[in-house]
Formats: structure tokens, sequence, C-alpha cells
């Protein structure tokens, strides 16, 4: 899930996943088995794998299950998964765009899953191209904040690996990059020792709606319910939601 930049938001998507902790290694998984099967089974020689694999350890998915994860997918067990990446746009309360994407081994119950998500909480599904120019497809890294880290510090250590900007979020620095550069950046932010807390290619809005409480809530509540289901990877959304009135509905 990702809303505008900002820190309560990210950190109420921390929250909702640690109450779905299964749900989220399970997710985890699958997104290091496609990978696994799309550029083999070596992180050294496939970066989507690599990435994959630092998200699920951040995560604190155990490393034996990285490992099957790994085989399975690359075809070492006899059973390579068969999964299909699917992208859904919709029109949430309030106007406010919203992408979906899936990772799915059946297209017809994401379909409908999603659909009835989406229903149910006060939004439309969209025709596919009407939602998606709001976005750009951006590499998003997360670098956790210490006492002495300052932004032009983090800059330093990513510009030369393809980091387009950095943004101080308050409790954290959000550097933002081409979905391409994003393991060249994470690669680089590590090497300068920085502590990365996530990296992930996300859909950035290029423009936002701002929302008021009430508006907000039900934003959040259809956003959960997507993210509830086990076909569904990811959530984002253009809605513009002030910390002050992040804490007041996810509080």
């Amino acid at each position: 899930m990702s809303g505008h930049s900002k820190w309560a938001t990210t950190k109420h998507q921390k929250a909702v996943k640690d109450a779905r902790r299964g749900k989220l290694f399970a997710k985890l998984i699958k997104t290091i088995e496609v990978a696994a099967k799309t550029g083999g089974g070596d992180p050294a020689g496939n970066p989507t794998l690599a990435d994959a694999i630092a998200k699920a350890k951040s995560q604190s998915v155990p490393n034996e299950n990285i490992d099957r994860a790994v085989k399975r997918g690359s075809g070492e067990l006899g059973d390579a998964v068969n999964y299909e990446s699917i992208t859904y746009e919709a029109y949430g309360p309030n106007g406010v765009a919203v992408m979906v994407e899936c990772l799915t081994d059946n297209r017809n119950r994401a379909a409908s899953d999603v659909r009835v998500a989406i229903t149910r909480n006060g939004g439309t599904v969209a025709d596919p191209g009407s939602v998606a120019y709001l976005f750009n497809r951006k590499g998003v890294l997360l670098v956790t904040k210490t006492k002495d880290l300052t932004e032009d510090d983090v800059l330093l250590a990513v510009l030369d690996a393809g980091a387009d900007e950095v943004n101080d979020l308050g409790e954290a620095f959000e550097v933002i990059s081409e979905a391409t550069d994003l393991h060249a950046v994470r690669v680089a932010a590590t090497d300068a020792g920085l502590v990365i807390d996530s990296a992930d290619i996300s859909w950035l809005p290029s423009v936002s709606v701002p929302l008021g409480a009430e508006p907000a809530r039900k934003v959040l509540k259809l956003v959960d319910a997507l993210e509830d289901l086990d076909d569904v990877q990811s959530v984002w959304f253009n809605a513009d939601i002030s910390d002050e009135i992040m804490e007041l509905v996810a509080g």
C-alpha cells in the first residue's frame, strides 16, 4: 500500500502487514518463486530475485522457507510455479485512483475477488489504462533515519547508482529512482552502511487527491480489504492524507 509520501501512511502500512504476517510471508514467498522462475535461481545473476530475497529477510521470513521457494521457483524440486501477474485499476471513494497488483494461479478467482472487494467498499473497477496514467512506475527505497544521518549523506551514497531524489519523511528517508535502478540503488545504500527498511517497485501518483478524515477512513478500508486477498501483492492509491488525519483514522 502506498499513498502520498507521508510517514504516517508508511506506519499504517507496516501495522497492517504486521497484523497479517502469515499472509505477508506467503506473498513474499510467491514473489521469490516467480523471480526464480523468470530469471533463474542464482541471486548473483538475478537482481529481481536478490531484491525479493532481501525483502523477505527484512520481514524475518525463515531462511529455509526462502531457500525452498528459490528451488521451487527454479524447478529444482520438480514443481515449478506458474503464477500470472495481473494489474487491476479502480476508482475508490471520493474518486481516489487505485492500482492493484496480483500474482495468481487462477485469473478468474483473482478478478472476482478483487471486483467484490472494490464494489463492496465504495469503489468501481476501471478499464485498463484509465487509472494507470495517474501514476509513475518507480523504485522506492526507505532508509532508516539515525542520529547523525542527513539527507545529503543519503543522496551522496545513492546518486551515482541512479537515485532521482531523496525525501525526508520525518522518521525515515525515502529514495526515489527509476524502477530499473532500484537494485543498484539498494546495493549502493547497503555498501554505504545505510540501514534499509524496505525496497519496492511502486506506482507513485503524479496527481494526488486530498482527503479529510471520513473519506480517508473509507479509502483505507478499501485498501485493507484488497490487501487481505491472497492473490493481491500490492495496492497503491493517489490519496493525499495528512499525518494528523492518518493518525486519527488509523489510530
